[in-house]
């Protein structure tokens, strides 16, 4: 029993490094994507806020007379009324 304990104490020491840089880059990558989700829930929280703030303003609404339109219109309907007719 003692001897397997040696012995897998001699295998960790000796992989001691590389095990070290995979847990190492293993931080690297957990912080980075956890940054990025933070990243992403502050943009989306500013966005909507300022969505939110934009929507309480007046907006500048217009008014389109389309009266000329509509005569136009009926005089063309007219003109082709007429020509049926003839």
């Amino acid at each position: 029993m003692s001897q397997e304990k040696v012995d897998r104490y001699k295998q960790e020491k000796a992989n001691r490094k590389k095990l070290m840089r995979k847990q190492h880059i293993m931080n690297m990558v957990r912080k980075g994507v956890l940054s990025l989700a933070a990243l992403a829930l502050v943009a989306w929280l500013g966005y909507s806020a300022w969505d939110m703030h934009e929507s309480g303003k007046e907006r500048v609404v217009a008014e389109v007379n389309y009266d000329a339109v509509t005569d136009y219109m009926n005089a063309l309907s007219g003109d082709a009324a007429v020509e049926e007719q003839e």
